[in-house]
Formats: C-alpha cells, structure tokens, sequence
C-alpha cells in the first residue's frame, strides 16, 4: 500500500462555474474543491452534470461543437479556461480512463509508452522503466511481462482497462479521471479496478464518475452529489452516505429516484 498519502490541499478549485452545450445549461454555478491526493467521487442520475464537470477539468468538453463555459476553473491555482492554457500539456497532467476501454491496436509495449513518445521520449531503457513501472501500478505487469510485443487487442476487458490506466500513469500525470471505468467490466474486474484506485490515491488525485453507488462508498474518500446540472452536496463519503444534509441526496441514496 501507499504511504504518501495526505499532502493535502486543493488541486482543482470550481468557482462559480457555468457550462453550455450550445443554448443547453448543463451545470449551474458549480462552487467545488477537489483535494489533492484522495479519490473523489462523482454520483447522481444520468444526465445530471457529472461527466460534463469530469470533462471539464481536461477540456475535453472543448472538442464538442458549441460547447462555452462561465466562471473559474482552477489546477493548481492555474485558470484552465486561461487562452494560454496549454491544452495538450494539461491533458498530461490530466489523465483520463473512459467507460469504455479504448486500448491502441498497437503491442502492449507501445500501449503503455504512447504519451511518451508523444512527449518526444526516445530512450529505450527510460521508455522500459517506465513501461515496467507503469504496468506494476496497474496491476498488470505480472499478466503480460512476457507478452508485451504482442497486440494488446488480445487481452480480456478487464484488462484493457487496466492497460489505459498504465498508459495515464506512464506520463506521471497528477491527476487521473476516470469515467465510469467499471460500466463495461464483469465483478471481478470490477474489483480490480477498485482495488487499483486505493492502491494509486495518494500518489495521484482520482476523480471517479460512477453511478454504483456501493462502488462510490467503496473507493473514495469523497463524494459530490450532483442533480439536474447542480452541484447538491459534498463532503466526507461516509458523511455523505450516513447523514446527507440535504432530502435530495438522500432519496437518491435511497433509491427513489435516479
């Protein structure tokens, strides 16, 4: 397990934020912090503005036509929105895990090396470490060390997406996204894939969309409610899960209606 965890304090700050797809409000004046180093989790209905707000902290909403954004985003202090922002060194800094896993048809070796080379990397033995490293984070190493020339198309879901998390983590990202990264996945990859984000928080800030609610208590330390493009409620999971503040939150805890 990891141990470095907690130099806490906020990574991503949200102030006021309002985003549009076209004449469509998809969230409504979104005040959050996300703390650095903990997994935080994002719930609530389909629809409700979750994904939208993940997509944010990547731009990756900025290749949706129509698409503006209002109010103040902040990494590490920086507006993201910013026109200098750089987006490509962003995306680097913000990894990012789809529902579906979305593996290369490339060998597992250059999978997990591809931000890399991208980047410009071409030392062989830095791309080896880092290769290596990253499919021990992952918890794939030991299920593919001798079959990394081989594609990575013939490899099981699970393992897919455990391939696109070493390859997130192979450019030292600080912060890894992931959304719903178990939707397409059998339980007991499922549970890999949890086991694997309490293994990485700490070393990396996870923020996680999920609609498993049982998953949500189970992997993060945080959880954001969100409904109709609002942000309801944060705070503390168990908080969260035991005592909701507000009746909204706990009717979708509690299942009637979502």
């Amino acid at each position: 397990m990891q141990t470095s965890v907690h130099q806490n304090g906020t990574i991503v700050t949200a102030a006021d934020l309002n985003f549009f797809y076209g004449e469509k409000q998809a969230l409504t004046d979104i005040n959050l912090t996300i703390q650095r180093g903990l997994a935080t989790a994002f719930i609530g209905p389909s629809g409700c503005g979750k994904s939208t707000f993940l997509r944010c902290i990547n731009r990756m909403n900025d290749l949706v036509d129509g698409s503006r954004v209002e109010g103040r985003l902040t990494l590490d202090g920086e507006d993201l929105n910013d026109s200098g922002m750089d987006v490509i060194d962003l995306r680097r800094r913000v990894g990012m895990v789809f529902q579906k896993p979305n593996p290369f048809p490339k060998s597992i070796y250059e999978n997990t090396v591809y931000g890399l080379r991208i980047a410009g990397v071409r030392n062989r033995s830095e791309l080896d470490a880092a290769c290596e490293h990253s499919l021990r984070r992952s918890a794939l190493w030991d299920e593919v060390k001798d079959r990394l020339k081989e594609s990575a198309m013939g490899l099981s879901g699970g393992q897919h997406q455990r391939l696109c998390i070493a390859r997130a983590i192979a450019v030292k990202p600080e912060i890894i996204l992931m959304d719903e990264p178990c939707s397409a996945l059998d339980p007991r990859s499922t549970v890999k894939i949890e086991e694997l984000i309490s293994e990485l928080k700490g070393d990396y800030t996870i923020v996680i969309v999920t609609h498993n609610m049982q998953q949500a208590a189970r992997v993060s330390d945080r959880t954001a409610f969100f409904y109709e493009g609002k942000l309801m409620e944060e705070g503390e999971t168990k908080m969260l899960f035991t005592s909701p503040n507000r009746k909204e939150t706990e009717d979708y805890l509690t299942g009637r209606f979502g």
